[in-house]
């Protein structure tokens, strides 16, 4: 197993640890839980760096890697719509992207094409980890809208841009 694949994996285990140190709401428990969520975060930009620059890409982490993502992403945003610090119909719209990019995704393997990740993307990751570090501080409630604002721009921007880009792929579906 390549290191980058090993630290897709450390990342799927702290989702866990993550979620464990939110839930168990001792004093300070955000704060470990944003340092949990931060090392996290770090080896998806730490995998993906190692994976290009030492020629570790495989079919795994190809799979692997955004599904870590999408759930560490998502675990933190189930988690401000129970406490009440998000609204539910934000996190409807990020899954709505995440299922239509990942189902555009796959239709399109189906034609023998491969849909790279796009810019747009990798913005839309970036803003949206950098938003829920925020979040899970004790962070003005304008603020807090701000965070929410970002991540449904980048994530709408994202998901349509994606769509229109490659949008032959459902043309030339059965």
């Amino acid at each position: 197993m390549t290191t980058a694949n090993k630290l897709t994996l450390l990342r799927i285990a702290l989702i866990p640890v993550f979620l464990g140190v939110l839930y168990a709401g001792f004093p300070g428990a955000r704060y470990w839980a944003l340092a949990v969520f931060i090392i996290a975060s770090l080896t998806d930009f730490l995998d993906g760096y190692i994976a290009r620059h030492y020629n570790q890409i495989t079919n795994f982490g190809k799979f692997m890697d955004p599904l870590a993502d999408k759930v560490l992403v998502m675990a933190a945003m189930c988690w401000f719509v129970e406490c009440g610090q998000m609204p539910g119909w934000v996190l409807a719209t990020v899954l709505l992207r995440e299922f239509s990019v990942s189902g555009m995704r796959l239709v399109a393997v189906e034609q023998g094409k491969v849909i790279a990740a796009a810019w747009s993307g990798k913005v839309k990751t970036f803003a949206t980890m950098i938003c829920l570090c925020l979040m899970m501080l004790d962070i003005p409630k304008t603020l807090n809208i701000i965070c929410i604002g970002i991540i449904l721009v980048t994530t709408l921007y994202s998901g349509i841009e994606y769509l229109i880009k490659n949008k032959e792929v459902f043309k030339n579906a059965d």
